[in-house]
């Protein structure tokens, strides 16, 4: 398993809503809040939507700290 690309960014998704937009809100949220440039944000955001939910989640955990 890979580490997190950005362990120092926290995303709490226990108790928000879990839906698959909620969960894309929060996580681009977080890494436009912490400076990570639009391209990388864009990168994350393709990644995460070319699979089922499932997969979002797995892209999410591999990106950022979720809590």
């Amino acid at each position: 398993m890979r580490g997190v690309k950005y362990p120092d960014i926290h995303v709490r998704l226990i108790g928000q809503g879990g839906n698959a937009y909620t969960v894309l809100g929060r996580v681009r949220l977080a890494l436009s809040r912490a400076g990570v440039p639009p391209a990388e944000i864009k990168a994350f955001t393709d990644a995460a939507t070319s699979g089922d939910y499932d997969h979002l989640l797995r892209v999410a955990m591999e990106t950022v700290d979720v809590r």
